[in-house]
């Protein structure tokens, strides 16, 4: 049995003694404490497709001599106009980077606090084939297994954990930009439709594009295979167009305070900017920029470190600067962190062809307002790299979702089960809740410092109504604390559309929900009232 799996019966047998009114009471006693607001938070994802080349990014000058022999023609020269340029001279030895001249918008934001490097990032056993490894990423997997699951993705699971309640919003929980694919990141287990591609889109239009792909859709639906297809596609047509209708809305409403490159990369951080200026509510948003897989022309000839590599780099960085500018100039950056990641990075040696080939670590780079700036790490060791392990560096000084988990706990409030429930270390048997990277968030900004939120908003108060049995067969009970002779609910669907609504007596305490017509599946029930609840509820 899957641990998510384990952790879900285990947390239902636990309550399974007590009554409705007992549960109350003992979820009552875990509200959060003096918790801040952190319902607006976001992350950003900035995904550098194709594996970016590390040494050539963070140049270790403790070991400059030894980088230097292993790139004579493709290395960051130390002297000249195109000289790397020193992060920060108030560092150890072990954590002296140069960054390379392209990223002077990384010196700026560093300069302001507002970055911090994870220095030695990957996971155990690394793949270094570019889907197998981008897969294991997006899955929340290392290389020893896929326990975690191999057909949904680390941010559909935990979307439709920890956000449940907004999974019946007119907006997507993520938003992604770049690629003409919808990432296996989002896919979540049971909902589905969580992001939405706007890719080759303009977002102000993005609704009237979509409203006018289809017709009608059809009146009734067999009860079979085939018809559990047209279900899905006549949901994701309907979901599609609600989402768009709300992304061309906020984009509207938004602005952009900064002028940004015109660099594709920057088009994207840009409408990702004017989106959240316009209040869409969606809670992560991903952008890419691909072409580091640099086997050869990585540099343009033999020591001129401009080239490719250094294209890209500009891009990355003048990118990202403006785009947290954009956000301080609009004081929204304090509720927005960004994440750099890679699926993997390049040997210590070069390769005879201006290039690298697929190697095993390489830095994030997070930033932001919360983000507390500095180094975390050191400097991988080049002694490792030698011709009997075919140049490569192999030390990982952090796994990957060790920087994910400790975002999604401590900047966005998940408790300890929802990062089990997202990705568990199996290869360690250890939960990632236990392996945060300590000192990543200013300390106004990270909520573990005395109060770390559960599944609710913090602050918010615990739910007043119960549904059980839950897994149920047909009908399933609402019962709770408020004394009204009636309740009124929605249900919609696992990618949250709408379909009915009841009020029903209460009789004993409790009123029936009534599912006899659903098919089997999860659906949400939204209790209505002065206070909205939304419960997940599985007919068997």
């Amino acid at each position: 049995m899957k641990r998510r799996n384990f952790i879900k019966l285990s947390a239902t047998a636990s309550v399974i003694g007590l009554t409705p009114f007992q549960v109350q009471a003992a979820l009552k006693s875990f509200i959060p404490f003096e918790c801040p607001d952190i319902s607006g938070r976001k992350l950003v994802l900035i995904n550098l497709a194709g594996a970016n080349d590390g040494l050539n990014t963070l140049v270790p000058l403790n070991q400059y001599d030894a980088y230097s022999n292993l790139r004579p023609t493709i290395k960051v020269p130390e002297t000249g106009i195109n000289k790397y340029i020193t992060l920060d001279g108030t560092l150890p030895d072990e954590q002296q980077v140069g960054l390379n001249p392209a990223l002077s918008g990384f010196k700026s934001l560093y300069d302001k606090g507002l970055m911090r490097v994870v220095n030695g990032v990957g996971y155990p056993s690394q793949n270094k084939s570019h889907f197998k490894s981008t897969d294991l990423y997006f899955t929340g997997n290392d290389g020893n297994s896929v326990l975690n699951g191999s057909d949904t993705g680390w941010m559909g699971r935990f979307m439709e954990q920890y956000y449940e309640d907004l999974i019946v919003e007119n907006y997507p929980l993520a938003v992604e930009i770049g690629s003409n694919k919808t990432s296996l990141g989002f896919h979540a287990e049971e909902a589905h439709g969580l992001s939405l591609n706007i890719t080759g889109q303009d977002p102000a239009g993005f609704y009237n594009v979509i409203s006018g792909l289809g017709g009608e859709p059809p009146a009734n639906i067999p009860d079979s295979d085939y018809g559990d297809q047209l279900a899905f596609i006549t949901n994701t047509s309907a979901l599609t167009n609600t989402y768009a209708q709300a992304i061309s809305v906020a984009f509207d409403k938004g602005r952009n305070d900064i002028s940004y490159p015109d660099t594709d990369l920057a088009d994207q951080l840009k409408t990702v900017a004017r989106l959240i200026s316009g209040d869409l509510g969606s809670k992560i948003y991903m952008v890419r920029i691909s072409g580091f897989d640099t086997h050869n022309a990585q540099v343009q000839e033999s020591g001129d470190v401009l080239g490719r590599h250094h294209e890209l780099l500009t891009e990355l960085s003048e990118s990202m600067e403006a785009f947290v500018l954009d956000l301080e100039s609009q004081n929204l950056g304090g509720d927005v962190v960004g994440v750099t990641f890679s699926e993997f990075g390049r040997k210590a040696a070069e390769n005879g062809n201006l290039g690298t080939d697929h190697g095993e670590i390489a830095p994030m780079f997070l930033f932001g307002k919360p983000v507390e700036g500095g180094m975390t790490g050191i400097n991988p060791n080049l002694s490792e790299a030698v011709e009997g392990n075919n140049w490569q560096i192999q030390t990982v000084q952090y796994d990957y979702r060790q920087t994910f988990a400790s975002l999604l706990q401590d900047f966005l409030g998940a408790d300890n089960a929802i990062i089990d429930n997202t990705f568990f270390n199996y290869t360690a048997n250890d939960s990632f809740s236990n392996l945060k990277i300590a000192d990543i968030l200013k300390s106004e900004f990270d909520i573990s410092k005395g109060c770390v939120a559960s599944n609710n908003e913090p602050g918010e108060d615990a739910k007043n109504w119960l549904l059980y049995p839950n897994p149920c067969r047909n009908v399933a009970y609402l019962s709770g604390i408020n004394t009204s002779e009636t309740v009124s609910y929605r249900i919609y669907n696992s990618s949250g559309l709408y379909i009915s609504e009841n009020t029903v007596t209460m009789a004993d305490g409790k009123a029936d929900v009534n599912l006899t017509a659903l098919r089997s599946g999860l659906y949400f029930v939204e209790v209505l009232g002065d206070k909205k609840e939304i419960h997940k509820v599985i007919k068997l």
